[in-house]
């Protein structure tokens, strides 16, 4: 249930936004989106959907980029997109990694008239 909070952010974010730029109308709003935040971009529409009737947003489009997860080992500096439940470098077995994509959550541009 997490998208609802982070739909209100998202809202609240894009109409002071809106406001600042003298728009009238939200027409889109790009969001880029890791794949380790867990969110469903299902959801965050869906609230959005709800969240916005009656605002400057409503009606909004949201896209998204999606950025998958990617990880650089600590020991041999290489870089890979780990798979399962348990993550080692797949060139050292090191298990000493450092996640360097894929919990990204931000709002990269808004479309306004």
């Amino acid at each position: 249930m997490h998208e609802m909070a982070v739909t209100m952010s998202l809202l609240d974010l894009v109409l002071k936004e809106a406001a600042k730029a003298g728009a009238r109308r939200v027409v889109a709003i790009n969001v880029v989106l890791g794949e380790m935040t867990g969110i469903v971009e299902r959801c965050l529409e869906t609230n959005f959907e709800l969240m916005s009737r009656d605002t400057p947003a409503e009606g909004a489009v949201l896209s998204f980029r999606n950025v998958p997860k990617q990880v650089r080992c600590r020991k041999c500096e290489h870089l890979f997109q780990p798979t399962g439940i348990c993550w080692t470098c797949p060139k050292c077995q090191s298990g000493e990694l450092e996640i360097v994509a894929g919990n990204e959550l931000y709002v990269e541009s808004i479309e306004v008239e």
